[in-house]
């Protein structure tokens, strides 16, 4: 029994902290896109009668912006991966750990 003491005590929770942070960090970064995307369409909108150039400027400034968020399902796929293979090594060293693999 003395081997089991010292054994972490969060069952299954490998890695969930690490998705759940990417999830929070993407939710946060989507709402600083969500505030520069409204504010240089409204911008956009002031200065297209006053000079050509600035209207050039924030609509590619804009248009960039407005493409970031194309990535965030990628960034959460290859999260969950992490914490599935984050999981997988926790229950293989669990599995080494105990005891049951040794000697037939």
């Amino acid at each position: 029994m003395t081997k089991y003491k010292n054994l972490d005590k969060q069952h299954g929770v490998a890695g969930l902290n690490v998705l759940l942070s990417v999830i929070a960090m993407l939710f946060m970064i989507g709402l600083i896109v969500m505030v520069f995307v409204i504010a240089g369409a409204k911008l956009q909108t002031a200065v297209e009668s006053d000079s050509a150039e600035a209207a050039l400027v924030i609509n590619a400034t804009y248009q960039s912006l407005d493409d970031v968020t194309d990535w965030f399902p990628t960034f959460i796929v290859l999260t969950a991966m992490v914490v599935l293979i984050l999981l997988v090594v926790i229950i293989i060293n669990s599995i080494k750990g105990s005891g049951i693999t040794e000697g037939a």
